[in-house]
């Protein structure tokens, strides 16, 4: 037969019974009792002594368990905050304190402390796709950071002061973008776009009082959805050749205007040189003919020659070629003397005389006057009659 079969013989067989027979709970006063009688004989007690012996045994044993627990609970109260940090104290849960960095003590069970990084600079990023007042959509995304400068306002304010502000954020801008058109959200009104949403993020945080501080604020990124790209790059591509030619006829100008300017500069300066210039020599000339005016009073065949004579040296000091009429005769001589003189090289050439006296010419025969200097024909004259 089973041992769990009903009956006296399934009794005998139940292994939770010794011998078979049923035995009750056991007694708390003599468990205790042992438990005395041990802890007295580790502490010095005696085995034979009276029941009073063991009672204050036992309750010497009890004292320097407490004794121990105590000093463990008083250690374990020591602390240290980093100095980065600020330490909150809870007592019974409730707000009690600040600490600053540093090594503490607190009672353990009844104070937590709590560290909040009051120094780090930390980071939260946001993006999604937005619509823009010209009721286009384009993928924002946008990073602030910040950093906490009041450890209880941070923890207790709210619940979740990084969730609160990443919430805020999000909130603010969208509310820029959706006041802004494509655009100036995709190229040029970036820096616009920013300083609205910090300072709309500012107000919106402000009634909370989270503890927070904006440190700074970026743009990452903002681009079209990807059906639509790259109708959008080849936009993007003309706006920047145009701002880019812009820059150039810019650059041109700024380079350009300073050398007009002084070119402008300079031929004023040289018009008016050129009309003291003018100006003096024309006062000049009449100081010269008012000098000039007595002579010709007295004699004015000899004056009219002499005024001739200077123009036509004037004239002929100018000229690098001369056309001289023999008289009573049908040819004019031409003197290229520019190229007289590029011809002469290293030797100097003679000196001759345009303007030759009309009583070396033989004007018996018409034929062409003897222009060699005097001394090449006196030269000859003399070989001659040799």
């Amino acid at each position: 037969m089973a041992w769990n079969e009903p009956g006296n013989n399934g009794k005998d067989n139940d292994p939770w019974k010794q011998g078979g027979r049923d035995q009750g709970p056991p007694d708390l006063d003599e468990v205790f009792r042992n438990l005395s009688k041990k802890f007295g004989g580790i502490f010095g007690g005696n085995k034979n002594t009276s029941s009073n012996g063991n009672n204050s045994g036992g309750s010497a044993a009890l004292v320097l368990i407490l004794v121990v627990a105590l000093l463990v609970w008083a250690f374990s109260g020591f602390y240290t905050i980093k100095e980065s940090e600020r330490g909150l104290i809870l007592r019974f849960g409730q707000y009690h304190s600040e600490v600053m960095p540093g090594i503490h003590w607190k009672p353990t069970f009844i104070d937590t402390v709590t560290p909040v990084d009051v120094t780090s600079v930390r980071s939260l990023r946001t993006d999604g796709f937005m619509l823009t007042q010209d009721q286009n959509l384009v993928r924002v995304t946008f990073e602030i950071q910040y950093r906490v400068f009041d450890a209880r306002a941070y923890k207790f304010s709210v619940v979740d002061a990084d969730s609160s502000l990443r919430e805020a954020t999000d909130a603010a801008l969208r509310y820029v973008v959706g006041h802004s058109i494509m655009d100036d959200v995709l190229t040029k009104g970036r820096e616009v776009i920013r300083q609205n949403t910090r300072t709309e993020l500012e107000q919106i945080i402000s009634p909370y009082a989270m503890g927070l501080e904006l440190v700074d604020v970026n743009f990452r990124d903002a681009r079209p959805p990807e059906e639509v790209k790259e109708a959008f790059d080849d936009a993007i591509a003309a706006q920047e050749d145009e701002q880019r030619y812009i820059r150039e006829a810019e650059a041109y100008a700024r380079e350009i205007e300073p050398r007009a300017r002084g070119q402008v500069n300079r031929m004023m300066q040289e018009a008016e040189a050129y009309k003291q210039q003018t100006l003096l020599k024309a006062q000049g000339e009449v100081a010269r003919f008012e000098k000039l005016l007595p002579e010709y009073l007295a004699a004015p065949q000899v004056t009219r020659d002499r005024m001739y004579l200077e123009t036509l040296e004037q004239v002929y000091g100018n000229s690098s070629k001369v056309l001289v009429d023999v008289k009573n005769g049908n040819n004019i001589m031409y003197l290229p003397l520019d190229k007289m003189i590029n011809n002469s090289g290293d030797t100097k050439a003679p000196a001759m005389n345009p303007l030759v006296p009309s009583n070396r010419t033989n004007s018996n025969d018409g034929r062409t006057p003897d222009l060699r200097p005097e001394s090449n024909r006196a030269d000859s004259t003399r070989t001659g009659r040799g």
